[in-house]
């Protein structure tokens, strides 16, 4: 599988990602280990989690997606094979149960990546992100942003007390380099301005959601991305598997993900619903299963460095590996631009 360079880091990662966040919810640590082998057997060196994961997040699942990954690795071995990334949380109400509100501070961050290095029985991490911002910003679908939007907390944490914490964590070698997620343009503008000034770690990369139904990326940070070699780790390429069109028509195929879980709303809008009818009707017209055009569009992108995919089944997984054969034609390209003009930014 093809590798992409992470920023300017020495760390080479595979075009397609495996994301975890179903372990230990949707996924069994069985289940877990065998996409894993797939996915690294195919060719797959990135592997993503989160200490905050299982997802939904709960008191009774955080932790085990590392835990299940961290067992994997001790049974499997050739950890300098694969690059693990990991995540520290932010504060937000349904994170509450970590660490007794999660901060972006010193002292969390310390303790949050002792408990990944803990859970993932190793001793460096190669990439460490900040999950989401802890200043009031619109991520997760929020729209808009507001001057007096709602501090999740009194007084929040500067990013230059966050980056001071994470470039400690690289000069120890605890971790090899630092991300960011759910970041807005000047929050990257932000991270790299410090890093410069005091000669700290430099991000490395990206992690936001991508797809066709979100393409919110291509304003602003895909500039960033490209003009300051801080790559896009694309998440949610499939929009919680909407763009497969298992959700059309009102279908709720039993134990899907938002069968499972209604509440997760992102993707399923009677916009993004109908834009998804238009991209699964193309990918058919074009002999295409739809989740691989859609991965296809995201990883061709020359602003990506990896396509974050995840899987409940192993078929779903192989599906989506596949991926990595389609290349979509200008034609093709032409005709997702036309459905993009019409419902532009359905589900941001």
């Amino acid at each position: 599988m093809k590798k992409n360079r992470l920023g300017r880091t020495d760390i080479q990662v595979s075009e397609i990602g495996l994301g975890t966040m179903t372990f230990g919810e949707q996924n069994s640590e069985a289940d877990a280990h065998a996409q894993l082998d797939m996915a690294v057997d195919y060719g797959v060196n990135l592997i993503d989690t989160a200490e905050l994961y299982a997802v939904p997040p709960r008191a009774e699942t955080q932790g085990l997606t590392e835990t299940y990954i961290g067992n994997w690795l001790k049974r499997r071995g050739g950890r300098d094979r694969v690059v693990i990334a990991t995540k520290v949380a932010g504060p937000a109400d349904w994170a509450a149960h970590i660490r007794g509100g999660p901060r972006l501070n010193a002292q969390h961050i310390e303790a949050a990546v002792e408990g990944s290095l803990r859970r993932l029985q190793t001793d460096y991490i190669d990439l460490y992100q900040v999950h989401w911002p802890e200043r009031p910003t619109n991520f997760f679908g929020e729209l808009g942003w507001r001057a007096d939007a709602p501090a999740r907390v009194e007084s929040p944490i500067a990013i230059e007390e966050t980056l001071a914490a994470l470039d400690r964590l690289v000069r120890t070698g605890k971790v090899r380099a630092v991300g960011v997620s759910n970041e807005t343009p000047w929050g990257v503008h932000e991270y790299l301005r410090l890093s410069d000034t005091n000669g700290w770690t430099r991000i490395a990369s990206i992690q936001n959601p991508y797809s066709l139904l979100n393409r919110s990326f291509e304003v602003g940070l895909a500039e960033m991305a490209v003009a300051e070699d801080v790559p896009l780790l694309a998440y949610s390429p499939l929009a919680f598997g909407v763009l497969t069109g298992k959700y059309l028509q009102h279908q709720r195929p039993e134990g899907a993900r938002l069968t499972r879980f209604p509440h997760y709303t992102r993707y399923s809008s009677p916009q993004a619903l109908a834009a998804s009818e238009c991209y699964v009707q193309l990918a058919h017209q074009a002999g295409l299963p739809p989740a691989q055009m859609a991965l296809a569009f995201v990883r061709q992108q020359p602003f990506v460095a990896s396509t974050l995919i995840g899987a409940t089944t192993l078929a779903q997984l192989r599906e989506n590996l596949d991926s990595t054969q389609v290349t979509l034609d200008s034609t093709l390209l032409e005709s997702i631009a036309l459905i993009h003009r019409n419902y532009p930014y359905p589900a941001p």
